[in-house]
C-alpha cells in the first residue's frame, strides 16, 4: 500500500485494490466508556472497563468498499448491529514506537463499520462469524492524512437518521497510545489497519433494504445497503 504520510491533507479512495492491500487488520475492542455502560445495561454484556489497551483481529475477506451491500447470511437470527468506527492506516514500519512519534507511522485515517452478528457473538466460542463473516467490514471512502484522530466527530446514519454521534475525545485509550503499546511486541507494517471501537448505543438493529453511512466531515461518507442471502 503506497500512501502519502499524513505531515498534510492528502486524501486516497478506498478501492478494491486497496482493500486487497491490507496487511494485518487490528481492531480494539472496547475503547468508551458510555458504549461499555450501554452493553452492559441493555445487553447483560458483564463487561469491565479496560484497564490497558488490548487489540484483537479482524479477517480480511470481511473487507468491502463503500457502495457495496453488507450481506446477512441466510441463517442468522440476528440482531445485526453497526459500530461506526476510526480505522488508522499504517504507512510505513513502526516498530518500538513512543506516544510522542507514534502517529508519524500512520498514513491517515479512514471509517470503518464493524458489523456484528449479537446472536453469533454471544454464543460462539469465539467471533470468527460474528464480525467476519464475508462483507460485515466496510471500510472508507477514503483514507485522509493530517487530521487529528482524537477530535474528529463520527455519525452513522441509518436511512437517512442519525442514530449515533460521538466524538473520537472520548477514546479510552487513544490513537497514539495503541500504536506505542502494540509496536512494543510487534512490527507494524504499511498495510496494517487498526480500528479504534465505537461510543454509545448501536441499535436500531440493521435490516435488509436499509442504508447504513458512517460519516466524518473531513473523510467523508460511508455508505453501504443491507442485503440478506438468498
Amino acid at each position: 500500500m503506497k500512501l502519502h504520510m499524513q505531515s498534510d491533507m492528502t486524501r486516497t479512495a478506498v478501492d478494491r485494490k486497496i482493500l486487497a492491500s491490507v496487511r494485518n487488520f487490528y481492531a480494539a475492542g472496547l475503547n468508551y466508556r458510555s458504549h461499555i455502560d450501554w452493553a452492559n445495561r441493555e445487553r447483560g454484556g458483564g463487561y469491565k472497563i479496560p484497564t490497558q489497551a488490548d487489540i484483537g483481529y479482524r479477517s480480511n475477506n470481511a473487507l468491502i468498499c463503500s457502495g457495496e451491500d453488507i450481506v446477512i447470511p441466510k441463517d442468522s437470527t440476528g440482531p445485526i448491529d453497526y459500530e461506526g468506527e476510526l480505522v488508522a492506516v499504517i504507512g510505513k514500519k513502526i516498530k518500538n514506537a513512543t506516544e510522542e512519534n507514534a502517529l508519524d507511522g500512520v498514513a491517515g485515517y479512514t471509517l470503518g463499520n464493524d458489523v456484528s452478528e449479537r446472536s453469533w457473538q454471544k454464543g460462539d466460542r469465539t467471533l470468527w462469524r460474528a464480525k467476519n463473516s464475508d462483507t460485515f467490514k466496510p471500510m472508507g471512502p477514503s483514507i485522509v492524512g493530517g487530521i487529528d484522530p482524537m477530535a474528529l466527530q463520527i455519525d452513522v446514519r441509518i436511512n437517512g437518521k442519525t442514530v449515533s454521534s460521538y466524538s473520537t475525545a472520548g477514546m479510552i485509550f487513544g490513537v497514539a497510545h495503541y500504536i506505542a503499546r502494540m509496536s512494543r511486541y510487534l512490527t507494524l507494517h504499511p498495510g496494517d489497519v487498526i480500528w479504534f471501537g465505537c461510543d454509545g448505543p448501536t441499535v436500531p438493529a440493521l435490516q435488509p433494504g436499509d442504508l447504513v453511512e458512517v460519516v466524518n466531515e473531513h473523510i467523508g461518507v460511508l455508505a453501504n445497503r443491507v442485503t440478506r442471502e438468498g
